[in-house]
């Protein structure tokens, strides 16, 4: 028999790169080297607590009109999480907060300065008067009754419940029963490149064009067309080269809304490169996992036969804003 050789086209063909040569002689254009004229810099003001409700925020009257919260963002949608499947919970998470805030480093004010270091001084210049609720720092917890709500009109704490229809209490009948809980420690993503958005509103075509750090742009322009308010058609979603994104970079987000919104009302391109701080701290994190499974297993001779493994699992969602006070939109 003939040994097969790689085909020089189609399935199994050894396909050059094309993007190498470019990246490696440093000529890659990721969202952080785009330079538009006339462009200023967004910092936000983040949350510094887990659970807190909002008195007020105050800012001083010199940077009023350099400074925004949710009551500037009139007619602005939130992101709405909604889902086919039975039993989700739909929860909004608004893209500057209103009301109360639900985890470290959730956006509570957007400040835009001439470079990222004034936006920054803008932002620390606005104080919040916050007052702190209970934290919930442990999903078992959370399901108990007498656990903090994140969304009151919940009820509780589980957004998604899923059940099976399957009478599998035969499989328990096994003399030998292992019970093990496992666990899995929740994890930052932390690709190379962190979010970033460039946006600016063109005034001839009456569009918006966001250069997003994304892996999805068209879950983006659908996103950012619901909530401002526009046809898809007038959202143009620019994905340039992005240096990894591991899916957290696959979920709108309301650093996006927000600066979709700030260059459709000032008449400047506007930007927003996340920093590793940032990231850390209020970024999607990957899934936090602990399941307890029964195994049965039924005695023959030294060996024995495998008759079931049943999983409770409790996840911390993946794919959320935050690892869970808001679950993923699905659009």
């Amino acid at each position: 028999m003939r040994e097969a050789r790689p085909s020089n086209q189609g399935i199994g063909a050894r396909v050059v790169r094309k993007e190498d040569v470019r990246l490696l002689r440093g000529r890659g254009q990721f969202v952080a080297d785009i330079r538009l004229p006339g462009m200023k810099d967004v910092a936000f003001v983040r949350s510094p607590l887990a659970h807190a409700r909002i008195r007020g925020i105050s800012i001083p009257p010199a940077q009023r009109d350099s400074t925004f919260t949710a009551a500037d963002l009139v007619g602005v949608k939130p992101i709405r999480a909604v889902s086919g499947l039975r039993g989700f919970k739909v929860s909004e998470q608004p893209p500057l907060a209103t009301g109360k805030l639900r985890h470290v480093g959730e956006l509570a004010a957007m400040c835009v300065g001439a470079t990222r270091a004034q936006a920054e001084d803008l932002a620390a210049s606005v104080t919040l008067d916050l007052e702190e609720l209970p934290a919930i720092y442990d999903m078992l917890e959370a399901r108990k009754s007498t656990a903090v709500l994140v969304h009151e009109q919940w009820g509780d704490n589980v957004f998604l419940e899923t059940f099976i229809d399957i009478d599998i209490s035969k499989a328990f009948d096994a003399p030998i029963k292992v019970e093990r809980e496992i666990r899995t420690a929740r994890q930052c993503m932390a690709p190379i490149e962190g979010r970033g958005v460039v946006a600016f509103w063109d005034t001839r075509l009456e569009q918006l064009t966001v250069y997003s750090a994304c892996q999805m742009p068209h879950i983006v322009r659908t996103g950012l067309s619901e909530c401002l308010g526009l046809e898809e058609g007038q959202v143009r979603i620019i994905a340039p080269d992005v240096g990894g994104g591991f899916g957290y970079k696959g979920i709108l987000l309301p650093e996006e809304i927000c600066l979709g919104w700030l260059a459709m009302r000032c008449s400047h391109p506007v930007r927003w490169i996340e920093d590793r701080r940032e990231h850390l701290i209020a970024g999607a994190n990957c899934r936090l996992c602990r399941a307890r499974r029964p195994f049965a297993r039924h005695r023959l001779r030294s060996r024995g036969r495998f008759r079931c493994l049943f999983v409770l699992p409790v996840l911390r969602v993946s794919g959320s804003r935050a690892g869970g006070k808001y679950p993923a939109r699905a659009i």
